[in-house]
């Protein structure tokens, strides 16, 4: 995978060679006030492999500790800049300093399978269209 940085930018990186993600770190200081959101340029751009898409993931120590999560997707195609949403749900605003990790880029196998529309699914599976909570507690 290429990445390319804006002058002010961080490279992206893994903490452990064996991490599935690579870290996404802010290029500037923001706050995030309670029960709201912050969109973070990050000045990172990337080339990402054919068949693959990359996935913005939360960090789980922002999720668990102080009720911030962050997702996306990007698309191979695309190499503008990596823009980072983070929600925060907790009750308290939480500060973003230069350099803090936001959120990770994992890069996913992806099929691109045509669609098809049909007027009936084959089959039936033993789930059928059961969902939400469906299988219970």
């Amino acid at each position: 995978m290429k990445v390319k940085l804006e002058p002010w930018a961080i490279a992206p990186e893994r903490a452990h060679d064996t991490d599935a993600g690579l870290d996404i770190k802010s290029p500037d200081r923001a706050i995030v006030k309670a029960h709201s959101s912050v969109s973070i340029f990050t000045g990172v751009h990337v080339q990402l492999p054919h068949g693959t898409a990359g996935l913005l993931v939360s960090k789980s120590g922002l999720n668990v500790k102080n009720d911030i999560l962050s997702t996306g997707l990007i698309d191979e195609g695309y190499d503008g800049g990596i823009v980072v949403k983070l929600y925060n749900h907790g009750d308290k605003d939480y500060l973003v300093n230069r350099e803090d990790k936001i959120s990770q880029l994992v890069v996913i196998p992806v099929l691109y399978e045509p669609v098809e529309l049909v007027d009936e699914l084959d089959g039936g599976s033993e789930r059928g269209s059961n969902g939400f909570g469906s299988t219970g507690r």
